[in-house]
């Protein structure tokens, strides 16, 4: 089976919500506790810049890019969001969302890459590191989820292309 990376259209939604939903339940993947409607969604994501992975013409993943600040000077920067099908997971289709984000941010003249991550979500670190990110902090406490604090670990990607 081959996995292709295309675009997010409108038609993907309900398979993309379903899959954001299903790691919703995890509790290691955010801190929402509900999916958002579509507008809601979308309109969190950088325009074109928001993919899913296919196989056949099944939605197995997606991923998108978020500004981190609407302010001019951190137009190069962008907030990375993965979400892989858990019948999916170790396939390798995270890597593949992940080249695509690198690959478009740097084509879009984003210059840094920055994910906030669970320190219990070992697959999504252990993807970051892999893909040249690197650890530059922690937030303690930052935010309860279900009643609970909850701690994240920031990693960020400086591109080599874009920004220099």
């Amino acid at each position: 089976m081959t996995t292709t990376i295309v675009p997010f259209k409108d038609e993907h939604w309900l398979s993309v919500i379903e899959i954001y939903s299903l790691g919703l339940l995890t509790r290691n993947a955010t801190f929402e506790t509900e999916a958002p409607n579509f507008q809601s969604w979308i309109g969190r994501f950088h325009n074109d810049l928001l993919w899913v992975a296919m196989i056949d013409n099944d939605v197995v993943g997606w991923a998108g890019l978020s500004p981190v600040s609407v302010r001019k000077a951190y137009a190069g920067v962008a907030e990375v969001t993965i979400y892989v099908h858990p019948d999916q997971k170790g396939k390798g289709i995270g890597k593949q969302l992940m080249h695509r984000l690198i690959e478009e941010s740097e084509r879009n003249e984003i210059w840094t890459l920055f994910a906030s991550i669970f320190p219990e979500n070992n697959a999504s670190i252990k993807l970051h590191v892999s893909s040249g990110f690197r650890k530059i902090g922690f937030r303690e406490r930052i935010a309860k989820l279900d009643g609970k604090w909850r701690n994240t670990v920031l990693f960020e990607r400086r591109s080599k292309k874009a920004g220099v």
